[in-house]
């Protein structure tokens, strides 16, 4: 499981340490996957788990489905498997960083089964964008749930009076 934030900074080889526990989180696979995200402007990464899971997706479509081809291209055509050397680092691509303007130092951001790779600065403003929204879900998820519990007994209330 990919879980907490990390902020590494790349070395002249464009190479990061990767945090211990995204080590852990593929054993015993050696490396992990990376592609442009299809979500954001950033590297989604994961394990042989988030592999599998992406090849079921695209799996799902008849082959020659325009979906398919596009899933296919963006995922599987810009995806690298990337190893950890003996110190636990991972090379990130030159294309990938070009793409994602990493130059210095990034943010790898665990997302349960997959994580992200950013700018540091852009990742500043995307977790306090994603941290209002999460703020905004959560109280219309309240907001429902009360809804639900008032809407709940006025129909059993109905229902009593259409038996009764």
């Amino acid at each position: 499981m990919f879980i907490s934030t990390f902020e590494k900074q790349l070395d002249a080889k464009r190479r990061i340490v990767a945090p211990v526990e995204y080590r852990t989180a593929v054993a015993p696979f050696d490396g992990l996957f990376c592609f442009p995200s299809i979500e954001a402007d950033c590297i989604e990464g994961g394990g042989k788990a988030l592999f599998d899971s992406y090849a079921k997706l695209i799996d799902e479509y008849p082959f020659g489905d325009p979906d398919r081809t596009a899933l296919e291209t963006s995922i599987m055509g810009g995806m690298v498997q990337l190893s950890f050397d003996t110190a636990g680092r991972i090379t990130i691509p030159e294309s990938l960083c070009e793409m994602f303007g990493l130059t210095d130092w990034v943010t790898l951001v665990g997302l349960r089964d997959r994580f992200q790779i950013w700018p540091r600065e852009a990742f500043r403003e995307r977790g306090r964008l994603q941290r209002e929204a999460a703020q905004a879900a959560l109280l219309n998820r309240a907001r429902q749930h009360a809804a639900a519990k008032v809407i709940a007994p006025a129909a059993m209330l109905s229902d009593a009076g259409a038996n009764g």
